[in-house]
Order: structure tokens, then C-alpha cells, then sequence
């Protein structure tokens, strides 16, 4: 059976029933409960910005209250607020070098690298300038009573007014068999290196008077010098330079250093720079055991050597009265100057590299400017200086024979009598100041002699740098520092500033540069090389003919290029002529006097 069909019912054709028109009342009514709806919705919103301002200024005066009390811990506000002044004379005293001229603005990356590090610099700067007031030593020196000269007090005088501990380190070692001694000083001030004429050499912690170690070489000894650290030092002997640690136990032998008679040691690029009898300057760098450089300076017997703290440049005297200074990196001399007359006895330069001091077979006792090469005071000494030494604080020691005398401000007022003097029991062969302390180390022939001299030593010290008082683990990490800071020699230059300048270099130099670099010229032109033509048009004839060609345009360029360059040199040479014709034709006030 069928099942019987339900009708469809046609949604389109459904009509919706539509609601009745609102009267005039009702329209009003609807407007006024849409504005009471707006009205609380605006109010909601409101609400919520003012609960949120609430909370945005409670946070606000948290956080100032919690700064408010980091700051200052009663509360209150600070007077003073941001950083304290500084005066423009402590900045000035920290100040390492001037504003490095900044490159065309096309160079962003190395101006962003040059603001960077003058900031860093300036920070450093006021940094070491507010530190400087919690410094807490002064340096002092002895002032007499009225009509009493300084240097008519003794030193026995001195170490019976002073307390123990400065007391005894006034004191005489009576060496009277292998006499007379090298002097040395380490860079921290706290052990001493003594080296006899005759092969004694020692090693002394001369504030605790312990003795470290004590050999005989078995030969004549002409210089000894601490290295890096307390732990080596080197010895000149008559023959070889030899390398020993602080027990006495001899490390290296070096046969390419011989007959050296003095050496220096610059801390800062590990080099012992040694000068010999042969008339050779010779470098070593300590770190790796190599000889850097080999230098004759082919001016004879190399007896009279110092450095200059300031740039590491080495100083010698010569015979013929000259001191020449030289660098690594250089077969010739940098700077010679005739200082003296007869022949240059001792030359030493303060630690700033300002003033250099010299003393002759003239008697005569010079303060030179190195910045200008100029001399600035000439003192006259009956006897002559043979040996010369300045301190930490610009004092310099001279001696005469048996006699030690120290001088205070030697180059900025004239000198007429020193500061202190003392008379040692033998001659005078080695002065050296002791660091961060006012002392005075004396050997002569007789043995040691350790003198006291106020304000002599710098009195705070950096404890980074050189500390007296550090133990063997915080040696070691300096030591590996200091390895890791090493400075190349071949950075040696008489005036370390410039190595923070730009180095604008010419653009041949750069091309030739980048030629080397990459094996060939970039910038030259390519060598032509004929394109193949098909149906037997690249015969050899053909390709020949076009390349004589391209050779002809090629050379027709070059004789166009010339001939320019004739006319203008003529056109040029022509307007001088018209120049030099009109000159000459113009009358002069001189005229009337000629015949």
C-alpha cells in the first residue's frame, strides 16, 4: 500500500508577521531607556579608567618609596640629588690623553667604536678622581728648624726619630769580599737583588731581612735584574746571560746575549733588553724564550742604559757624549742628542717620560724635556756623577765617589744645595729607589747600605698592578693576567697616544693592500679576449686584426690622455710667464737708486 504523502509547505510563501506601528509615546520611551543604558555603560567605563589610575599611581608610589628608602634610610628625600662634583683639577690629574679626532660620517661603525671608548675612558677617569679621596696616605718630606739645612741630618738622626718598624729599615750589610754591588728592587718593592763584582749574587726580602737564596757564580757579574716576579731574575756574567729562580737554581743559559754589561726589563711587554760590550742592543721576550730583536748600534761599549717608564723606549749614553733612544722595530736610532761634551756617565728618565736627567765626564748634571728634546737646567758638580736614580715622587739621587746625595725639584726650580746627603763606606756602583716605600738602596764597595729618604716613595699603591703585600695565590693570578695583557713590541713607538688615533691611509696604500691580499688588481682592466665567431668568421687573421684593434683604440686613449696633460702644463707654464712679465713691468720704490 501507498503511504500516504504529507503536503509541502513553501517557506517563501509564508508571510511573517510583522509587528504593529509604535505609537509616539512608545518611541520616547524607547529613547529614554537607550540613554539611561549609555549613561550606565559610561559610568561603568569611567569607573573602571579611575580604579585603573588608582592602581597605576599605588604601584608608582611603591616603587618610589621602595627607591626612597634604598636611597636614603630615613626616608626623607636627598638634598644632594645625582652624582657628587668634581673639580676640574682632579679631573685633570686622571686625564690619560686628548679627544680622538672622529672620522666622515659615512664611517658609522668606528665612530660608534670611538664614542664607546671615550665614554668608557671618562668614566674611568671620574671614577679614579673620586677614589682619590679615600686614599689614605700622604706623601711627606722632611722639613728643618729655622737656619737648619735638611741635608746636614744624618741618617742615624732620622732612624732614632722615627718609629721601629720605619727605623729599621736603615740599615748596612758589610760585604766587604766580592764588592762592589749591583742593586735591584722588584717591581713591588719587597725584595732585593744584589749582584757582586765578583760572582755573589743574593736575593733578600729586605723587609723581613729573610734571604731567599745565595750563590757564587764563579765569575765576574756586570748586572743583575728582577724579571716579571720575585720567582726569576737575570744575571750578566762575564760570559753569557744567565736566568735564575728564587732558589738559586740556574733555568736557561743564553749564548746568542753575550758580554752584556747592562739590562733593563720592561714589565708591561716582557722584553729584558740587554746592551753589550759588541755594541748590540738585543731584546728578549721572557714569556716565550725568543730573542725579538737584534740591534748594532755601531757607536762602540754599551755601558750606560735606562728606559722610559712612559713609553718603553730605551735610553743609551755613548762616549762621544750623545744619548740615542731606540725602539724594537727600528735598525736605527729614533732620536740622537748631544748632551755632554766628554762622555755620558748615567742617564735616567722620571716615570711620566717628561724630564730625562744626564751626568758626563763634564761635571755637569743636565734636565732635559723629551717632549721637545730641549734642555731645561744645567748643574755643575765639583766631582761629577757617576751613578743617577729618580724615585716615585721626582726625587733624584746622584753619587760622587763615596758621597750619595738627593736633590728635590730638580726641573722646576734652580737647585743650589740637596735635599739629604750621605757618605758610604766605599765607591758608589749601583742606586736604586725602592718602590711605594722612602728608601733608598745603595752598593758600593763595601757592600749595601739601605738609606731613608722622606717622601720619597709613592704612598698609596694599586693593588692590581704591583701589591706588596699579596700572597703566592694572587701572584699567580696576576701573573696569568699579566700574560694575557701582554703588550706586542711591535707596538713600541715614541709617542703611545697614537695608537688610539685613526689611521687614514692613503688609497694607493689600501690598493696595494687589497692587491696583496687577493693576488691580483681589482681595479685593472680585463684583458680583451676575442668572442667566437661560427661559419669560419674566427680565423687566426681575423682574431689578430681585432685585437690590434682594440690594442690601437686602447693607445689612442693613452696619447689623448698625454696630450691633455702637455696642454695644460703649457697653458699653465704660459700664465706664470704673463705673471712673472706683469711683475717685472710694474715700477718700484727701489727703482730711483738703480743706474
Amino acid at each position: 500500500m501507498a503511504s500516504p504523502v504529507e503536503p509541502s509547505v513553501n517557506v517563501s510563501h509564508v508571510e511573517k508577521k510583522k509587528k504593529p506601528p509604535a505609537r509616539y509615546w512608545q518611541e520616547q520611551q524607547d529613547e529614554e531607556k537607550h540613554k539611561n543604558k549609555d549613561e550606565e555603560q559610561t559610568e561603568e567605563a569611567v569607573q573602571q579608567d579611575e580604579e585603573k589610575q588608582t592602581r597605576k599611581t599605588k604601584k608608582r608610589k611603591q616603587i618610589d618609596d621602595l627607591t626612597n628608602e634604598n636611597k636614603v634610610i630615613s626616608g626623607k628625600t636627598d638634598p644632594f640629588p645625582g652624582p657628587a662634583s668634581i673639580s676640574k683639577d682632579r679631573m685633570q690629574k686622571f686625564k690619560r690623553k686628548e679627544k680622538t679626532q672622529k672620522p666622515h660620517m659615512r664611517h658609522y661603525k668606528l665612530k660608534d667604536i670611538i664614542t664607546r671608548a671615550e665614554e668608557a675612558s671618562e668614566m674611568a677617569q671620574k671614577q679614579a678622581a673620586r677614589f682619590d679621596l679615600l686614599l689614605p696616605e700622604e706623601a711627606g718630606f722632611l722639613e728643618g728648624d729655622e737656619d737648619e739645612d735638611t741635608c746636614m741630618i744624618s741618617q742615624e738622626d732620622i732612624a732614632d726619630a722615627v718609629d721601629i718598624t720605619s727605623g729599621a729599615k736603615y740599615f748596612n750589610l758589610k760585604l766587604t769580599q766580592f764588592g762592589p754591588y749591583r742593586v735591584d728592587y722588584n717591581k713591588t718593592g719587597r725584595h732585593l737583588l744584589l749582584g757582586g763584582r765578583r760572582g755573589h749574587v743574593a736575593c733578600v726580602d729586605w723587609q723581613t731581612k729573610q734571604l731567599m737564596c745565595e750563590i757564587n757564580v764563579m765569575e765576574s757579574v756586570n748586572d743583575v735584574k728582577w724579571l716579571h716576579s720575585e720567582n726569576m731574575y737575570a744575571v750578566a756574567q762575564k760570559k753569557w746571560l744567565y736566568i735564575y729562580d728564587s732558589n738559586g737554581i740556574e733555568l736557561h743559559c743564553i749564548r746568542q746575549f753575550n758580554d752584556v754589561l747592562r739590562m733593563q726589563f720592561l714589565p708591561y711587554h716582557f722584553l729584558l733588553a740587554t746592551a753589550s760590550a759588541t755594541s748590540f742592543l738585543q731584546y728578549l721576550d721572557v714569556s716565550v724564550g725568543k730573542e725579538v730583536a737584534a740591534i748594532c748600534t755601531k757607536t762602540g761599549r754599551l755601558d750606560v742604559m735606562c728606559q722610559n717608564p712612559h713609553n718603553a723606549i730605551i735610553h743609551l749614553g755613548h762616549p762621544n757624549g750623545t744619548v740615542t733612544l731606540w725602539s724594537p722595530n727600528q735598525k736605527e736610532a729614533l732620536v740622537k742628542m748631544l748632551c755632554h761634551q766628554g762622555g755620558v756617565r748615567s742617564v735616567v728618565v722620571d716615570k711620566t717620560g717628561t724630564y730625562m736627567v744626564t751626568s758626563g765626564m763634564d761635571k755637569k748634571l743636565k734636565v732635559f724635556d723629551i717632549r721637545a728634546f730641549k734642555p731645561l737646567k744645567s748643574y755643575f758638580l765639583p766631582a761629577g756623577a757617576s751613578c743617577l736614580s729618580l724615585s716615585q715622587r721626582g726625587l733624584l739621587s746622584a753619587a760622587t765617589g763615596d758621597i750619595v746625595q738627593v736633590y728635590r725639584d730638580v726641573w722646576s726650580a734652580p737647585v743650589s744645595k740637596p735635599y739629604m746627603a750621605h757618605r758610604v763606606r766605599g765607591t758608589v756602583w749601583g742606586l736604586h729607589f725602592c718602590p711605594f716605600e722612602d728608601v733608598l738602596g745603595v752598593g758600593h764597595g763595601e757592600g749595601f747600605t739601605s738609606m731613608l729618604i722622606p717622601g720619597a716613595g709613592e704612598p698609596n699603591f694599586d693593588g692590581l698592578d704591583a701589591n706588596p703585600y699579596r700572597n703566592a695565590k694572587q701572584r699567580q693570578e696576576w701573573e696569568v693576567k699579566a700574560l694575557l695583557e701582554k703588550i706586542q713590541p711591535e707596538l713600541i713607538s715614541l709617542d703611545p697616544t697614537e695608537l688610539g688615533q685613526v689611521d687614514r691611509a692613503t688609497f694607493e696604500e689600501k690598493h696595494q693592500d687589497r692587491v696583496q691580499a687577493l693576488g691580483f688588481d681589482p681595479l685593472a682592466t680585463e684583458k680583451f679576449v676575442p668572442r667566437f665567431k661560427k661559419k669560419g668568421r674566427s680565423s687566426a687573421g681575423g682574431v689578430e686584426r681585432r685585437k690590434k684593434q682594440v690594442a690601437h683604440m686602447d693607445q689612442r686613449d693613452v696619447i689623448r690622455k698625454t696630450v691633455e696633460d702637455k696642454v695644460k702644463m703649457e697653458e699653465e707654464r704660459k700664465r706664470m710667464e704673463e705673471k712673472k712679465a706683469a711683475l717685472s713691468g710694474q715700477k718700484s720704490a727701489l727703482d730711483r737708486f738703480r743706474k
